[in-house]
């Protein structure tokens, strides 16, 4: 299975596992399950890194840092396309977040599962897994 974790999970999966369940892990964990990140959660992780620098729920990891982590891990990063972009446009207004609302798109185009912590993206359908 071909699997996209959103940001927070790609960020508890390198750094904190036990945030995610046993089930979650055991997915990513699987050899025979491809994990993929986005370009778009590196371009999160980046503006959240840099706009909070250090204060009160400050992103803890820069995106290069997150992305040394990713890659060590055995991650493949996810490239945002241009049918990535315009298939945003065809989404229900689920989800006001606009990295989320593409890494949506993202599992619908490529295919791949989506896994996330966010209720709200689960309504998109089965593409997700929702925690």
């Amino acid at each position: 299975m071909n699997l996209l974790l959103d940001t927070h999970v790609a960020l508890w999966a390198i750094g904190e596992p036990t945030r995610l369940p046993r089930t979650i892990r055991a997915l990513i964990a699987d050899p025979g399950n491809e994990i993929f990140v986005s370009a778009a959660s590196l371009w999160e992780i980046a503006i959240k890194h840099a706009l909070a620098r250090g204060g009160v729920g400050a992103m803890p990891l820069s995106a290069e840092t997150a992305l040394a982590y990713f890659s060590g891990a055995g991650y493949a990063i996810l490239s945002v396309s241009a049918r990535h972009a315009v298939a945003v446009e065809k989404l229900p207004r689920l989800h006001g977040d606009p990295f989320d609302r593409l890494l949506v798109a993202q599992a619908f185009e490529e295919p791949l599962r989506l896994i996330t912590h966010d209720t709200a993206v689960a309504g998109y359908g089965e593409a997700i897994i929702a925690f």
